[in-house]
């Protein structure tokens, strides 16, 4: 009984075992060129959007497709249905360079043998999941950010006006910070089930973060905030016309997937043979 005690004493706890693996996934991260390639991608995909909204004449735009420089952050109002591509062509294509980052990331560790090395050793699956939750949203943030310097250095060059309400437009931009909670526990339980299977995942985080099934739910249904409840929908909802109410929900439907998603992992992770 004593050694029992003794035992369960010298286990570290909980945050002490997150901290200790945060630690090296995110010296990992930062010591790995994949970050800053992906943080390049995110700046420049604005650059490549603010091209197609230049027309054939200098300084003409197609179609009007942007009628402001912030609507390459986010869409002027929630579209759960996408009519042309500038209702997409906004900072909600980071979660898809997000996903496929994640899906590298955690390709790597098993295909290096680190996870067998870190099972062995460690045997709370919970902190692994957590870990790369924390990882890819941290990574998807930071992406986020130079979006959005890209978009602003891209709107400026197609001398587009950037009037805004500012309060909508803050909302916005956490909004979508916000939701990359979401979508990196989304993306970590997709390759903890696909994880031998590297294209099946980087094919499934795409489809999933352009969001075709809740277009197609929404062809059907209608264009309803009752498609809020997805991790695609809390995403367009920050919008330029968003207020606090959209924090609160973005908030919710990130965290509530992000518990939900980090529970089936771990499940998965515990049941199935990790290596």
């Amino acid at each position: 009984m004593e050694n029992k005690a003794m035992l369960q004493f010298d286990q570290p706890s909980f945050f002490k075992r997150l901290k200790g693996m945060l630690g090296v996934d995110f010296y990992r991260l930062f010591h790995t060129p994949l970050l800053y390639i992906f943080l390049f991608i995110a700046a420049l995909i604005p650059a490549l959007v603010s091209m197609g909204a230049m027309g054939g004449e200098e300084g003409a735009e197609t179609a009007g497709m942007f009628s402001n420089a912030w609507q390459i952050i986010a869409a002027s109002k929630p579209m759960y249905i996408i009519s042309d591509m500038g209702d997409y062509a906004n900072m909600n294509m980071v979660y898809i360079f997000g996903g496929i980052m994640i899906s590298i990331f955690i390709g790597h560790d098993y295909k290096s043998g680190y996870v067998k090395q870190l099972f062995t050793t460690h045997a709370k699956k919970q902190d692994y999941m957590i870990s790369k939750t924390m990882l890819g949203a941290f990574s998807m943030v930071c992406m986020c950010v130079t979006y959005m310097i890209g978009g602003m250095i891209a709107g400026a060059a197609t001398g587009l006006p950037f009037k805004i309400n500012a309060g909508s437009l803050i909302c916005a931009i956490l909004g979508k910070f916000i939701m990359s909670l979401g979508w990196a526990s989304l993306y970590t339980f997709i390759n903890v089930i696909f994880r031998s299977k590297f294209g099946i995942s980087i094919a499934l985080c795409f489809v999933l973060g352009t969001g075709i099934p809740i277009i197609g739910a929404a062809a059907v249904i209608g264009n309803t905030p009752a498609l809020n409840i997805f991790l695609y929908g809390s995403s367009v909802y920050a919008c330029l016309t968003s207020n606090a109410l959209t924090l609160v929900i973005c908030l919710m439907n990130s965290v509530v997937w992000a518990v939900i998603y980090n529970v089936l992992g771990t499940l998965i992770l515990n049941k199935r043979d990790c290596y």
